[in-house]
């Protein structure tokens, strides 16, 4: 079976390495209410800057606190690293259960996305809108890996 657009195996387990240290930090920083922006500043290209107080400004060079961008990026791309390498022995059953996750995954974060719609209004939406960012890929891990484990104990027990 051709699996054109999945990573080989082997980029799972760095896919792991790079997502759960930075989720957790992420995490810790964000609970703790620790201001990401104190953190790792540098003068940084904006293609857009409109920060308080301030005009906006369009291709400008603005100091800023990069913790918070380089957590995203290591967390987005460690999930997808995560979610879209060959398990050890893919086959059309485990590309159906992934095809099935991803579906799951994508209705589940929007009707998560719609409820959080309708009832949390103001700044604290924004923070809904910054987690759904890892949702879905965050689902598609769960759920995936939640029926690959129960297909193999199912396997195990068979035997």
């Amino acid at each position: 079976m051709k699996t054109h657009f999945l990573f080989p195996n082997k980029y799972k387990k760095f896919g792991w390495i790079l997502f759960v240290p930075s989720l957790l930090t992420g995490l810790i920083l964000f609970i703790s209410g620790i201001d990401f922006g104190n953190y790792f500043k540098m003068n940084v290209f904006a293609f857009y800057s409109d920060q308080f107080l301030s005009e906006s400004k369009f291709f400008t060079i603005i100091e800023n606190g990069v913790l918070d961008e380089i957590l995203i990026v290591l967390i987005i791309v460690g999930a997808i690293l995560i979610s879209f390498s060959k398990t050890k022995n893919e086959d059309e059953f485990i590309s159906k259960i992934r095809y099935e996750s991803l579906v799951w995954a994508t209705y589940l974060n929007f009707i998560l996305m719609i409820i959080a719609t309708l009832v949390i209004y103001g700044f604290e939406y924004f923070n809904v809108l910054l987690a759904n960012v890892f949702a879905m890929l965050l689902f598609f891990i769960i759920r995936f890996h939640f029926m690959i484990y129960k297909l193999n104990k199912s396997s195990n027990d068979e035997e």
